[in-house]
């Protein structure tokens, strides 16, 4: 798994950082056998942080491209 940061903003107690995730889908996921694909996806998450630890955190990441690279949903067809 590699995650590229493209962006951090940091504001009061929290750290906002957009990121793409890159892997290679070697185990069970969601109920999906192993299919070695290679997939990527992209998302942002925040941080908030007190006395230097993480106290809470929240993600917002493209979990449907994610089953549609993985086959376990088709891809939508806008034509």
């Amino acid at each position: 798994m590699k995650i590229e940061i493209h962006d951090t903003i940091e504001e009061g107690d929290r750290v906002i950082a957009r990121w793409t995730m890159s892997m290679t889908h070697t185990g069970d996921f969601l109920g999906i056998k192993p299919t070695n694909k290679r997939v990527t996806v992209n998302g942002m998450s925040i941080q908030q942080f007190k006395n230097g630890q993480i106290v809470a955190g929240w993600d917002n990441w493209d979990q449907l491209g994610l089953l549609v690279q993985l086959g376990a949903v088709p891809a939508a067809n806008f034509l």
